[in-house]
């Protein structure tokens, strides 16, 4: 991987972790990310797949993890020197591709960075935009397609993205010639900095669009449906490609990315790949066994069948009936509890005496024994 790609690419939102996730996190993400995205249970994943890897293979090591996050505090902020915003991917751009060349004339003694003015132009990609969404349970077992009204950066119609008023246009920095970075001597030695004068665009607006104010880009209301796949679970990050930010002189838009919050449901649960469900039961349908009708996630009930003596806690298996999966569908996990009424009538007391009277065993035999 590039030096440009590792401070661009943001590895954390890839593997949809937190900044601070701990190495056993991380792992559990990517396990979970290669297994449903994996070119042969996902055909046409394997651009995201790649990434997913790539994103892994930086973070599970302890020393990569730790350079990368550095290169991310020293240039992943987008300011320059005061304040002053300068963007990362021209710095990168007019660099031919790597920092060493950024920095390749470092002892150079206050001479401009580069010979060309072509980084000034480069196109860069839109910003990533996140939303949230909250889903039904259910829905998100399902898949669901949701309306999502979003407010982006898009290029200004009236510029067409230039920034410059109608009937003019931008010039190239007389200062860094177009290249957006400059040295500057300190002490014997030449630092590169984004070049005050253009702001680190390489370019100088003379006449600003009336409409932008010279940004190239104006906030813009606009509503999108956004396919939410089945089986998705609570905070997990849908992204969108190509639904984000308009890119800058002509670069790709950028992508959206769907933050998912799921309500729990008043009867089903979720164990990974399973969902879960507590029935209640008597005490003679446990003891005797019995056949017990039970709901589904897809509302088809599903008979039960106990067998005599079953204890209560015990969980059975439905298969076929849990979470959507790439390779199939997860189970329905049945646990049974035993119902005890909180109040008996005379008639039931007296046959739960009986019963009691009758039972040849004790269930506490020998649980005082040696105290």
């Amino acid at each position: 991987m590039s030096a440009r790609d590792s401070v661009e690419k943001d590895h954390y939102a890839t593997l949809g972790v937190a900044k601070d996730a701990s190495a056993a996190d991380i792992k559990k993400a990517y396990r979970k990310l290669a297994r449903d995205l994996h070119p042969d249970t996902n055909p046409g994943g394997e651009e995201r797949f790649k990434e997913v890897s790539e994103a892994y293979d930086v973070l599970s090591d302890d020393a990569k993890r730790r350079e990368y996050d550095e290169q991310r505090a020293l240039f992943g902020s987008g300011r320059g020197p005061g304040g002053m915003p300068f963007d990362l991917g021209d710095l990168f751009g007019r660099a031919g591709g790597g920092v060493g060349d950024v920095f390749g004339g470092l002892f150079g003694g206050g001479q401009r960075v580069g010979g060309t003015a072509r980084g000034g132009s480069r196109p860069r990609k839109g910003a990533d935009v996140e939303a949230t969404v909250t889903l039904p349970f259910l829905d998100a077992l399902r898949g669901v397609t949701v309306p999502l009204r979003l407010t982006t950066t898009g290029a200004c119609e009236t510029c067409r993205g230039s920034g410059a008023a109608p009937g003019t246009a931008p010039r190239t920095c007389g200062v860094c010639s177009g290249q957006g970075v400059v040295s500057r001597n300190q002490g014997g030695f030449a630092f590169a900095e984004p070049c005050t004068a253009c702001r680190g665009t390489g370019r100088v607006v003379d006449t600003p669009c009336p409409t932008c104010a010279g940004a190239g880009s104006t906030s813009q209301e606009r509503t999108l449906t956004v396919r939410v796949p089945a089986g998705v679970e609570d905070g997990q990050r849908v992204r969108v490609a190509g639904r984000g930010g308009a890119g800058d002189r002509g670069g790709p838009p950028g992508d959206l990315l769907v933050l998912v919050q799921v309500t729990p449901h008043p009867l089903f649960g979720r164990k990974g790949d399973a969902v879960t469900l507590t029935v209640p039961v008597t005490f003679p349908e446990a003891a005797l066994g019995a056949e017990v009708k039970v709901p589904t996630p897809d509302g088809a009930a599903v008979t039960l069948r106990l067998p005599p003596g079953t204890a209560s806690g015990r969980t059975f298996r439905v298969r076929g009936r849990g979470v959507p999966r790439s390779t199939g569908t997860g189970d329905l996990l049945v646990t049974v509890e035993v119902a005890v009424p909180a109040r008996l009538g005379d008639r039931a007391a007296e046959a739960l005496r009986a019963y009691a009277e009758a039972m040849p065993d004790d269930p506490r035999a020998g649980l005082l024994d040696g105290v």
